[in-house]
Formats: structure tokens, sequence, C-alpha cells
């Protein structure tokens, strides 16, 4: 696939942009100029992100896919136009616009959960109500479902969201895997990997290509005990 956003207005080493090294060129009015980086080069610490400046971003960028504009139109010069911000305001918070999207994504998502830590049989079922959660998110937000059929055309931001979101949880469940080996609760001769993959295909299968499909309160435990029942140590 070939990337369709095209070139980004204000992208590093343009104007308005952030410098090469990821730092904007000016300090934009609407933020004041004591939040800009020093002047002596030195670390910016200490200042809070602006959570309305934060919140209009976010509907910027809501409001323009709600009115039909593809992602690949979408550019940090245009949010900032319609969030009303400078574009340096954007770059202080993100890299770019794949950084931007995927934190907007990961805020419409459900938080990823807490694991009791009980048994190896309680955090796999908290991660599968984990999915079938969010599996529910993508079917009732219009927003989701526009964004993450967009994204597959989009290897840039898919490349990000799957970096950052989708491998941190997929490491997740191999690391409670792991220590259900560890605990016995696991055969030790099994290909984890593959193991993780039987425990969340049901979800994917119901959430992804059957979006009709029941994704009832119970789901998850059922998933885990079937499987489970097999990857348990032998007699």
């Amino acid at each position: 696939m070939s990337l369709a956003d095209g070139e980004i207005p204000g992208e590093p080493g343009e104007p308005g942009g952030p410098a090469p090294g990821g730092r904007p060129d000016a300090c934009p009015a609407d933020e004041g100029a004591a939040g800009c980086p020093g002047a002596g080069g030195g670390p910016r610490r200490g200042r809070p992100r602006s959570e309305a400046a934060e919140q209009a971003i976010f509907d910027a960028v809501i409001g323009l896919l709600e009115g039909g504009v593809p992602l690949g139109d979408i550019s940090i010069e245009r949010i900032a136009r319609t969030a009303g911000v400078g574009k340096a305001t954007i770059y202080r918070r993100w890299s770019g616009k794949e950084d931007l999207l995927v934190e907007l994504i990961r805020s419409v998502e459900p938080p990823d959960p807490e694991l009791p830590g009980t048994s190896v049989r309680d955090d796999l079922v908290m991660l599968l109500e984990f999915m079938r959660r969010r599996g529910l998110a993508k079917r009732t937000s219009a927003l989701l479902r526009n964004m993450f059929a967009q994204m597959q055309t989009h290897p840039r931001l898919w490349d990000q969201y799957h970096r950052t979101a989708i491998e941190p949880r997929r490491r997740r469940g191999i690391e409670v895997l792991e220590r259900g080996v560890a605990t016995g609760e696991v055969r030790a001769d099994l290909d984890l990997e593959l193991v993780n993959d039987l425990f969340v295909g049901p979800l994917l299968l119901r959430t992804v290509l059957q979006p009709d499909a029941d994704l009832s309160p119970d789901f998850p435990a059922r998933v885990a005990d079937t499987i489970l029942d097999g990857v348990r140590p032998r007699d």
C-alpha cells in the first residue's frame, strides 16, 4: 500500500512547523511567551498542557472527519486553523499528525485495564473483556469506525497505532501467559505467541469480521475457560 496523505503543510522543516529537531520555530500568541522553549536552549519543563487547547484540537479533527474530510486531506495546518490555535501549539504536544490522531483514537477507546494479578485466568478474562468493550465501542462510535476504516490506507498512521497500542497489548497478553508457565497454570511446551492468538482470535473475529456477532458479557470468560482447558499441564 502507498501513503495517500500527501504532503503535510507545517511539518518539520517547513515555515510554521517545528525545527528539524522537532521543536516549534515560533511561539503562538494563544499560549504566551512564557510557554515557549527557553531562548538559552535549556530543556522545557514544568509547563502544564492546556486541556482547553487539546480539546479544541481534538474537536477540530472530529469536526473535519464528521464533515467528510478524508484523513489524507487533514493536515496540521488545517487542524490548527479549524481549532483556532497556532501550529506550534500542536507541535508542543505531538510530533506530527500521526501522533495526534493515535492519541485521539485512544482517548475514545476504553482505557487499558488494570490486571487483578490473582490468577492467569482472571488476567486473561480482563484482557479479553477490554477487547469486548473496545469492539462494542467501535460498533457505537461513528468516529472510530471512520478512522479505522481509513487507517488501512494510511501506512504511517496504522504503523504508529500498531506500535503504540496494539503491540503493547499483545506483549501484555504474552507476559500473562509466561507468568502462567512459571506458576504451572500453562504448559511449558507451548508456543505462547500462538496461544495468545488463540485467546484473542475469537474477539477479533466478532469485532472485525462479524461485527453483528454476539459480544455478551460472559463471552470473555467462556473463551478463556475453553482455551485454558486445553493449555493447562496434563496430569
